[in-house]
């Protein structure tokens, strides 16, 4: 099968859309499929270089511009590369991997080469809409809508995310969580040199791993960082750095990291706490269950489908700083209860591979192409 994944992120960018792209086109290779991606230009062209050459298939990167005032995202300009490629690779299915503007072009050239098209819904636009407008969700919908109405089929990641589309009128939902690596997130990772430097007085370690910008809310954390006898560390970057500095004093800021070194970093945690309300998924919360680490979380969106409630960590109400704080407060002190949540999160996530998440996107690509077949026939 010949599949063009139009992303609108890809390594080295460092974020769901982008990781779940790169396992997408990794999982076609090994079973033997054609991939191609299509991403955003980085800006930096020795990092992007090297991120396509590691990568599983050819890249064909569209000029981009960064989106004002957070850097780290890139938005495609208009360009005729993607309707070209998408044609010179003969594509079967074309994959739109968060679609909002280098996906439209991919489903538009989609449409005219007459090519099904599976669109993947991984970002709440109209959550973004409310934190940095504080309007606009209404047109981020319209937006979402016409988009994803356009796609033979739409795959969301969690239930919640299923309702959300369908609430908003978007036809052909289904649902298609995402895999983990427990081979790399795995609790023999855990370092207890490492778990000394972040924490010399022996504090139990409470981390955040994502982007820091508003959206993230991970200045709920602030709490936390008043518990006697709790450190709190942050991994990620962002535009919101410079103020999370100062509202969690004697957090431990470590910047981005990936591969081992990041999952040696979650199997050193005590607790794992995430704090944003708008997730379809948090694969972060994944990885750290991997991990055997016990998660607070809040009970909206993704998590809702990962946490099992005083099972495998606390689902909190939303944008609650003193319930956020609460639950990692009662977590702190037991470590009977850590140790009994963490064996439950590493066995509630051991089956989610990015095998098994794969065969099934491969399933609903047959189950489109199947779809178009009975259709041109009839």
């Amino acid at each position: 099968m010949r599949v063009v994944i139009v992303t609108e992120s890809f390594p080295p960018d460092v974020n769901g859309v982008a990781h779940c792209a790169l396992q997408t086109a990794r999982h076609l290779v090994r079973r033997g499929h054609d991939p191609l991606v299509i991403a955003p230009a980085a800006p930096h062209g020795a990092a992007a270089e090297a991120a396509d050459t590691a990568a599983p298939c050819p890249v064909v990167r569209v000029p981009s511009l960064p989106l004002p005032g957070y850097p780290q995202v890139r938005v495609a300009l208009p360009s005729r590369r993607v309707a070209a490629a998408i044609a010179a690779h003969r594509a079967d299915v074309v994959h739109l991997a968060s679609p909002f503007v280098l996906g439209v072009r991919g489903m538009t050239a989609a449409a005219r080469l007459g090519i099904p098209a599976v669109a993947v819904y991984q970002t709440d636009l109209a959550g973004y809409a409310r934190t940095y407008v504080g309007a606009g969700e209404g047109t981020a919908w319209r937006r979402l809508r016409t988009v994803h109405a356009a796609a033979d089929r739409t795959l969301a990641p969690s239930s919640a995310a299923v309702r959300d589309l369908e609430e908003h009128g978007v036809p052909r939902v289904r649902l298609w969580q995402r895999g983990v690596d427990t081979v790399r997130f795995r609790p023999g990772r855990r370092d207890e040199a490492l778990r000394r430097e972040l924490a010399p007085a022996g504090e139990v370690l409470v981390g955040y791993v994502g982007r820091l910008a508003p959206e993230k809310r991970v200045e709920l954390l602030a709490g936390a960082c008043r518990l006697p006898g709790v450190r709190v560390v942050v991994v990620g970057d962002g535009p919101s750095e410079p103020g999370l500095r100062a509202a969690l004093p004697g957090a431990v800021f470590l910047g981005r990291r990936t591969g081992d070194e990041l999952a040696r970093i979650f199997a050193s945690l005590d607790v794992f706490a995430h704090t944003g309300p708008y997730e379809t998924f948090c694969q972060t919360v994944q990885e750290a269950m991997a991990s055997g680490v016990p998660v607070v979380a809040p009970a909206a969106g993704g998590p809702l489908d990962l946490v099992d409630h005083r099972t495998t960590g606390f689902l909190v109400p939303p944008n609650d700083a003193v319930a956020m704080s609460t639950a990692v407060a009662t977590l702190a002190a037991s470590p009977e209860l850590r140790a009994v949540y963490g064996r439950a999160a590493r066995a509630a996530v051991e089956l989610r591979t990015w095998e098994a998440i794969g065969d099934q996107l491969l399933d609903h690509y047959a189950d489109v192409l199947q779809a178009r077949r009975t259709e041109v026939a009839a």
